[in-house]
């Protein structure tokens, strides 16, 4: 059989979608494999959604000729987000289309590389929003001279993002590649030199102010889902700063936030250096229990609540969640972006490449955010 670009775009659709989007939804990140997923909510480009909290307050006990408690219906709220929109590329060259177009194996292999690419950039970039504020900030430049410059910390940075450069609100240089990354230095290689003062920040490329609402936004002190803080306790998740990671500072969290939520902590993540603090506390009385999760994602037990390590984690932090709290609403599941005639797979203008595009439109929405927990200061081992 001859290779066409038609044939790569049924393969495309029928063979690589499903492979894709279940790489992506259950592989990605052991927090986002727990989290459930839906298209309900979503209306025009907005996530509303409408939850309950409190008690319903016609409930009461009296005597047996007393007067019946009057009816209170339940206290609703409205979340409301707007959907963010979330790409991957892959790019393949005519050359390489043609070189292989009577290999059906060749090809094969051609795509399945370029798949394992976008599906590792993917995973990455979707991990990182989810402990993101949604702005895609991600570090403030701390000294900068040509293309090479520090930071004030290098977690969100890899090799071969494109990132973008922000004085404030003002855009100073787009697209530059980060060529090398040095995480004991906290330095950074550039394709290009910049010029930029201590402060500047450098954001995802192209998406600032637009990412997931991760843990970064449920745990700020700003209006969530266009609701005030000040007015809804009950969007205020449990935080504290300690001074060493004790088993009864783990409890006490977890006892405050189902004190106040009456939901359960069944999640805990934290950065490596936690994690290495948390199994050197552990093993003062006993060997680390492991766990094994869906997904096939390790994990260490606190009290049977499975301890994941996220290498996007602040340092010195440990979120402590209900998972069953978190809803990722999405308009629809990765598709490929078609034009109108159905094509996925489209000649990139003035260039001898096609490209095509893998496309979510969807948001992180928690519906308890008093049901979650933050201890940040902790000693790293």
């Amino acid at each position: 059989m001859t290779i066409t670009t038609i044939n790569a775009d049924n393969t495309l659709k029928k063979y690589y979608l499903s492979a894709v989007s279940d790489q992506l939804n259950s592989f990605t990140n052991p927090f986002l494999a727990r989290i459930r997923q839906t298209t309900n909510d979503v209306v025009g480009r907005e996530i509303k959604k409408l939850v309950r909290f409190g008690v319903n307050g016609g409930v009461a006990a009296g005597s047996e000729d007393g007067a019946l408690p009057e009816a209170h219906g339940s206290l609703y709220t409205l979340l409301t987000t707007t959907l963010k929109n979330l790409f991957g590329t892959i790019e393949i060259s005519d050359k390489a289309i043609r070189s292989s177009s009577t290999d059906q194996g060749a090809f094969i292999n051609l795509l399945d590389e370029e798949m394992e690419s976008l599906v590792r950039s993917a995973s990455y970039n979707m991990s990182r929003m989810l402990f993101g504020d949604g702005s895609g900030k991600l570090g403030k430049v701390a000294t900068a001279s040509g293309t090479k410059c520090t930071v004030d910390d290098v977690t969100n940075f890899t090799d071969g993002m494109q990132v973008d450069l922000y004085n404030g609100s003002n855009k100073v240089e787009t697209n530059i590649l980060i060529k090398a990354v040095d995480r004991d230095a906290k330095s950074l290689v550039l394709s290009k030199s910049i010029t930029a003062e201590a402060g500047y920040d450098f954001y995802a490329a192209g998406s600032r102010n637009s990412e997931l609402t991760g843990l970064g936004s449920i745990f700020s002190t700003a209006s969530l889902y266009n609701n005030s803080r000040t007015d809804n306790a009950w969007l205020k998740p449990y935080t504290k700063e300690v001074e060493e990671l004790t088993e009864d500072e783990i409890q006490l969290a977890i006892d405050k936030v189902e004190e106040k939520s009456g939901g359960k902590i069944n999640f805990i993540m934290c950065s490596w250096g936690v994690r290495r603090q948390l199994v050197k506390l552990l093993s003062q009385y006993h060997k680390a229990e492991t766990l094994e999760l869906e997904g096939g994602y390790k994990a260490i037990s606190f009290n049977g609540i499975p301890v994941v390590v996220d290498r996007f984690c602040p340092k010195g932090t440990m979120f402590l969640l209900n998972t069953d709290d978190f809803v990722l609403h999405q308009l629809c599941d990765w598709e490929w972006l078609e034009d109108e005639g159905g094509k996925i797979l489209k000649q990139v203008p003035g260039k001898a490449v096609y490209s095509a595009t893998l496309v979510k439109y969807a948001d992180l929405v928690c519906y308890r955010p008093c049901g979650q927990a933050k201890l940040t200061g902790i000693p790293e081992a």
